[in-house]
């Protein structure tokens, strides 16, 4: 059947369209290194023929997944064959799938941007290329839909800093006719007929007699996509001015404002957002909310911790352990686990102690609270145990944790940062002092 001229003068501007895609997303496209995801069928074939026209410096890459047998291997001869007509350098892998249904698809993606990711590592490309449509589109908002999922759900197939897909907005039908304009050989991929794949039965007993009932349903879902898109845009603007209001950050740690956080008009969202990146689930979250004073959760990388009116946030790092011990002899400046250096002139603040150095044992010692301390904090009278010096300056759990003692032998010398001990704390009129300043 041949083209209508409306479809005629569309062949003509699709170069220029892709020309313009590439400009808006891409800065400096035409000096970028490019790798291109070739399975050898229709979609992949003509973006490679658009490349090609775009005089764009890039190179193919092929899986061959070897799961049908003589299919897979013409595939990859037409591919291989493409590119050294077109001098275009060209890669292959070949890999062993488990033949389980339920895995394939998942386990042969993973496999597939592994090593598209290797090869963007070692040959230095800038830009991994895929051809994806907006068909494609369609059916991962549906998946996504089915499956139970949010705004950025429904956002459809994303890009990235070194993934970019040009062709999203053009539907399959509109590169199957580009194709057949353009003389383009492609294989088809016998698979894709499959029902035993979820996505293959969405496609082919959902959406295609949906398309066929409503011929202009693709145009009217690409313009939903922009609009959720334009949503999540603002939606995340909100949250980021928000979260300023309520996360403020301190010195090895984050806090959050309860009362703040219980005030939010869409809490669980907001929750969920915001903690989920860090491995919470906001369910948890919640919870602590209602807790009491020094609970807290865990994820793989952060902890969260309910302190009076606020939650603590910090990540957590390989601290020394509580009851792990540091020698220094002063003969230079301590480095781990924390800094520590003696200094000439004094200065009279918390991250400087001014000491009797007569008094002092060598080695000092550093080392973290244990059950039972005590010391004589300077400016105040006698003895004070350290954990009630920690409830009256309103240490967290957290501060607690980090906070690092100066010790020689058993005495406590210096709360770093906070307090000097009276015993070792030396007079004003005290010639050569030793002053340790905390970096």
């Amino acid at each position: 059947m041949p083209f209508s001229p409306k479809e005629l003068r569309k062949f003509a501007f699709v170069k220029k369209e892709i020309q313009s895609i590439f400009s808006q997303n891409i800065s400096k496209w035409q000096q970028k290194k490019m790798l291109l995801a070739h399975s050898g069928g229709v979609d992949s074939s003509v973006l490679a023929h658009l490349l090609v026209k775009l005089k764009c410096n890039f190179a193919v890459a092929h899986c061959n997944f070897q799961l049908r047998g003589a299919e897979s291997e013409a595939d990859q001869y037409r591919v291989q064959n493409w590119c050294k007509q077109n001098s275009v350098p060209f890669f292959s892998v070949r890999f062993v799938l488990p033949k389980k249904e339920g895995s394939i698809q998942s386990k042969a993606r993973q496999l597939r941007y592994d090593w598209f990711n290797a090869l963007l590592e070692i040959h230095h490309f800038d830009l991994l290329l895929t051809a994806h449509h907006l068909n494609d589109q369609l059916e991962t908002f549906l998946m996504h839909l089915g499956r139970g999922t949010g705004l950025s759900g429904l956002l459809g197939i994303p890009s990235s800093a070194t993934l970019f897909r040009p062709l999203l907005s053009f539907s399959k039908k509109a590169i199957e006719a580009y194709a057949k304009h353009n003389n383009i050989d492609w294989r088809e991929d016998s698979s894709n007929l499959s029902l035993a794949y979820w996505r293959n039965a969405l496609r082919h007993e959902v959406i295609a007699p949906l398309l066929n009932t409503h011929p202009k349903y693709l145009h009217h879902f690409k313009n939903t996509l922009a609009h959720l898109n334009s949503t999540q845009y603002f939606v995340e603007e909100q949250l980021i001015a928000l979260k300023k209001t309520i996360f403020l950050s301190k010195k090895d740690h984050i806090s959050i404002n309860i009362k703040s956080l219980k005030a939010l008009p869409s809490l669980n969202f907001c929750l969920h957002q915001w903690f989920s990146p860090l491995g919470f689930h906001f369910k948890e979250v919640l919870k602590l909310l209602e807790a009491q004073t020094g609970s807290s959760i865990r994820s793989a990388t952060h902890r969260l911790t309910h302190n009076r009116s606020t939650l603590l946030l910090d990540t957590l790092t390989l601290e020394a352990p509580l009851d792990d011990i540091f020698y220094w002899d002063l003969k230079k400046p301590l480095k781990n686990p924390i800094h520590l250096t003696t200094r000439a002139e004094k200065t009279k603040n918390k991250k400087s102690a001014i000491l009797n150095p007569t008094l002092l044992k060598m080695p000092l010692k550093l080392r973290k609270y244990q059950r039972g301390d005590y010391f004589y904090p300077q400016g105040m009278s006698g003895k004070k145990k350290l954990s009630k010096f920690f409830k009256d300056e309103k240490y967290s759990k957290v501060e607690k944790e980090k906070q690092w003692l100066l010790c020689s032998e058993d005495d406590i010398v210096w709360v770093i940062g906070k307090r000097v001990d009276q015993r070792y704390a030396a007079p004003d009129n005290f010639n050569l002092p030793l002053i340790i300043t905390a970096l």
